[in-house]
Formats: C-alpha cells, sequence, structure tokens
C-alpha cells in the first residue's frame, strides 16, 4: 500500500498534467486517509469541474472551503462551481469572500472576474479584469475579458485597444476579431477585412480560426454592403461549427410536442402570488435588448438582465437527473409540480434583483419554452414576447455565433434548419396563447421602432405601469448591457435592421419557401 506522502505525491503530479480520472481517484484515497486535510477535495473538485460533474464538483469545493477557509483560490474556484450549476446568487456570494480574503494571483482573479460578469455584476468583473491585465500584461484571455467587461460597462474605444492588444498577442484569437467585428458598424474606410482574409490564409488548418473569422469576416462584409460576399463567409463559419454537433432537430421537435402535451390545459393549482418579475422572451436575435432598455428605463423597473434561475429553479423542484426537456415523462411529471413552490423558490433566488425596483426584468429569450410553467407558477408576473419578420429572425440567429457550451442554439448552424425551429417556436407560442389566454403580450419588432410611444404605451399598461417619458430615451439608460452589438441598443431607437431579409433575398428563396408550406407568411 502506498504511503501518504507518495499519494500526496501522485495526486499533485496527476493534477498538474490534467488527468482528471486519475486525481479524482488519488485524492479519494487521499481523503480516506487524512479527512481533515484541504487539498485532496479541491483537487477533486476541481477534476470534477473538469470532468463536467458539476453537483460534485460543489460539494468537494464546499468541502474545501470549510476546510480550509482562508484561501482565496479555494473560494473562487467554489464560486466557479456554483455559477456553473446555476446558482448565480449563491456565486456572487462566494465571489466576494473570496475577494476579502486579499488573492494574489492571476488565475483567481481570472475565475472571479468570469463569475461576476456571469452573475451581472459587470462593475465588479471589470475591476478584477483591469487587476488581472495588471499582473499579466502578456496574456491574451486577459485583454479579451477586459475587452467584454469594457463593452458591458458601454466603453467601446477602450474595449477596442484591448481586443487590438490580444490579437497582437496573439493573431489566431479568433474570438477577439469576432468582438472586434461587431464593436461598430464597419466602413470602407475603417475595417478589418483584409487582415481577416489573410489570416483564415495563414490558420486555414485550425476550424476555431475558421469558425470566428469566418463569422467576423462576414460581419464586416455584412456591413459594407457586400451581401453575397457576406453570406458565404456566414455559411462557411457555420458549417465548421455544425461539423462539431449532432443534428439537432429532431431532439428540438420532441421538445415542443412534449411541452405541448404537457399542457393540454392551465393547470388548477395555483403558484405564488408575486408580481415582481416581468419576463421578456421570444426568439434569439429579435431585439429582446432593445425592448428590455426601452421598459427598464422606467423608475418602476430594473433590468437583471438574462436569468438562468427559472430553468435552473424548475431543475430544482422537478428532480431528477434527466434535463427536464429532454424526459420523455415530461407529460405525467408536470401534473405533479408543485406550482407554488417553484413560483416561491425562483422569487427567493431572485429576490437581490427586486429589491432595485418594483418590478425586474429576466430577459431570457428561451425562456419560451417554459411559458406554460412561468404562468403557472407564477399567476401575476408579466410574460411579454418580442416578434420579428419571420426572414428577418432565422437570418438574425443564423449570423450571429451562440454561446458554445449550450445545446440551446444548436438549430442557428444551418439556415434550414434556423426555419425549422421558427416553426416550432411559432406552434409552441400558438399553444401557450390558447392554454393561457391574456398571459402573454406580443410586442411586434417592427411596430417598436416604427411606432414606438403608441407601442410602448400598451405594453406599460399591460405591465400595469404608469408612463414615464424616460422609456422613449432608452438611449439614455446608463445600466451595463451585455449583447454582441452593445453600441446599436445604445443608440436611438430606429429602423434601420427592418427588412434586413432583403438583401438576402436570393440566398434565403428556399427558407421562404419553407416557411411558407408550413403557414408562415415570409413576403
Amino acid at each position: 500500500m502506498s504511503s501518504l506522502p507518495d499519494l500526496q505525491a501522485r495526486l499533485i503530479h496527476a493534477f498538474n498534467r490534467n488527468d482528471w480520472p486519475s486525481v479524482l481517484q488519488l485524492a479519494a484515497q487521499v481523503q480516506l486517509l487524512v479527512p481533515r486535510e484541504s487539498m485532496a477535495p479541491f483537487m477533486a473538485g476541481v477534476a470534477h469541474m473538469q470532468l463536467g460533474q458539476l453537483p460534485h464538483a460543489v460539494t468537494m469545493l464546499r468541502t474545501a472551503t470549510q476546510l480550509e477557509p482562508n484561501r482565496a483560490d479555494f473560494a473562487a474556484n467554489y464560486a466557479k462551481a456554483l455559477s456553473l450549476t446555476r446558482q448565480m446568487q449563491e456565486a456572487q456570494q462566494a465571489a466576494e469572500r473570496a475577494l476579502a480574503l486579499g488573492p494574489a494571483d492571476p488565475m483567481t482573479f481570472e475565475i472571479l472576474g468570469v463569475v461576476f460578469s456571469q452573475s451581472h455584476a459587470h462593475a465588479r468583473a471589470l475591476e478584477m479584469f483591469r487587476r488581472l491585465v495588471t499582473m499579466v500584461p502578456n496574456h491574451p484571455p486577459a485583454h479579451f475579458y477586459l475587452a467584454f467587461a469594457l463593452i458591458a460597462m458601454g466603453d467601446m474605444d477602450a474595449a477596442e485597444k484591448e481586443l487590438e492588444a490580444c490579437v497582437r498577442l496573439d493573431p489566431n484569437y479568433g474570438m477577439a476579431h469576432l468582438k472586434l467585428a461587431g464593436l461598430r458598424k464597419q466602413t470602407a474606410e475603417r475595417n478589418h477585412v483584409e487582415r481577416l482574409k489573410a489570416l483564415l490564409v495563414r490558420y486555414a488548418n485550425h476550424p476555431g480560426a475558421q469558425l470566428y473569422m469566418n463569422m467576423a469576416l462576414a460581419k464586416e462584409y455584412d456591413d459594407l454592403g457586400q451581401y453575397a460576399s457576406a453570406f458565404e463567409h456566414f455559411r462557411r463559419g457555420k458549417a465548421v461549427g455544425k461539423e462539431r454537433r449532432v443534428r439537432s432537430m429532431e431532439r428540438d421537435d420532441g421538445i415542443f410536442q412534449r411541452l405541448i402535451s404537457s399542457f393540454s390545459q392551465a393547470p388548477v393549482a395555483s403558484g405564488d402570488p408575486g408580481d415582481a418579475p416581468i419576463f421578456i422572451i421570444g426568439m434569439p436575435r429579435t431585439g429582446t435588448t432593445l425592448l428590455d432598455r426601452i421598459l427598464s428605463s422606467h423608475p418602476d423597473v430594473y433590468s437583471a438582465g438574462e436569468l438562468v434561475e427559472f430553468p435552473a429553479t424548475l431543475q430544482r423542484v422537478y428532480g431528477g437527473n434527466t434535463p427536464l426537456l429532454l424526459d420523455p415523462q415530461l407529460p405525467a411529471r408536470v401534473a405533479q409540480l408543485d406550482w407554488r413552490k417553484l413560483g416561491g423558490d425562483y422569487l427567493a433566488v431572485t429576490q437581490p434583483h427586486a429589491v432595485h425596483a418594483r418590478h425586474f426584468i429576466d430577459k431570457m429569450p428561451h425562456n419560451f419554452l417554459y411559458a406554460g410553467f412561468i404562468a403557472s407558477a407564477l399567476p401575476n408576473a408579466k410574460i411579454v414576447c418580442l416578434r420579428r419578420h419571420p426572414l428577418d429572425t432565422c437570418l438574425g440567429n443564423f449570423r450571429h455565433l451562440f454561446e458554445q457550451e449550450t445545446s440551446y442554439y444548436d438549430y442557428s448552424f444551418d439556415i434550414m434548419d434556423a426555419g425549422r425551429y421558427y416553426i416550432g417556436f411559432e406552434r409552441l407560442m400558438a399553444h401557450w396563447s390558447r392554454v393561457f389566454p391574456g398571459r402573454i403580450f406580443d410586442v411586434q419588432y417592427e411596430k417598436l421602432v416604427t411606432a414606438q410611444e403608441e407601442t410602448v404605451r400598451g405594453l406599460l399598461a399591460f405591465c400595469g405601469l404608469p408612463w414615464n417619458d424616460a422609456c422613449l430615451q432608452s438611449e439614455r439608460n446608463a445600466a451595463p448591457v451585455n449583447t454582441p452589438l452593445a453600441w446599436q441598443v445604445r443608440s436611438p431607437v430606429n429602423a434601420s435592421a427592418v427588412g434586413r431579409w432583403k438583401h438576402y433575398a436570393a440566398e434565403l428563396a428556399p427558407l421562404q419557401d419553407l416557411l411558407r408550406n408550413a403557414g408562415i407568411a415570409a413576403d
């Protein structure tokens, strides 16, 4: 049998070479011998995170912080695990505890910055990333993270400098090139087209570079009005991303059908009577951030951003290890849900947002999948769905590179899959409207930007809010914003994006036929 020093040495060696299965095996042996020692559960917690075993990661890292409460790096990794399990309130609290312990290493500041950013504490994230860049000025991700925080806070010039520093240090940092392309509208006098074309050749055998740089080049060609070239580079970039993913439409169709089957009628049991939340839902890339900025310009409304709390709370109340939307037993199990507990638990975890104003906005577009659950658990909450021309909606999803770590957006890697997903969205929203009449207020994007006052008056009336002129001046809203085209939502409301699909009419003809055949007007 190995001695304790030998086991500890082997554990450290396995940890340093990222041999996570061996780390778990060796850490378990060390813990049996010295259960009050903190390093083994810490290393096990990190290994569980790396392997995607998040509940185990939370348990191990909580143990490590309890055994060694003065280690900032332990507390930071615990905050990271909580964030990854979407326990955002607890994650932010753990991050604050870690910061109070006086961290001194760059890795801890990087972790804390990401946790604060994901918790929508953008000012705090900015502070962490500034310190990180000071500590490791030649670390490209440090400049990228700082730029991300600066964009959220509205400092586009400083963000551009940080992104340029990032790509100077690492020309193959694709995400930075994509952020640079989206930072502003490119012009004939000021763009990155030639640099991106050269980098695509230079990194021809790098899938990541091909994905991000094709998307960046496509965006710049779009700004320059070279639409055929733009569409071709969107297609090339998305084709690289699609190769990494299983075909998703069968799975997504199953989700839509299970949700419709699960709510043949509204539940009889009542939920929590709290009325603080206003949910903004809809297909992504339809202007939900603009709608959020308009509504949160009202003094009685606070924008909490894109929260993950409702689906995370629902999964906890629902129970089981199977993701709720993929559970074949969903219709039967929905009938057993405790709606009051679901609503109450959601309000409890979002309570920090509720202290800012009478109402707070939960702007997670994909909550349209959960609209029936929201309506049942929170009968007095307001649900607003933003709608947009179907071709602009599908094109917007195809043109955008969403978060890579989630399967929510698999449909967006193919323009025809985006159309099929849109058909499912329309079918589901029609079902929610039938089962929960009057609970969902539709806002048409095109009307929002061309008849703003009329549309906003109707929206405020639905939300039970008095009129306020600030809602017509959302460009003055100083709150942080986390959206790929932040500069757009800080501009006065305008109709420049209406009918963008017409630039791609030839390329979108098959999509238009698909939608028409499904009974969706797409002219």
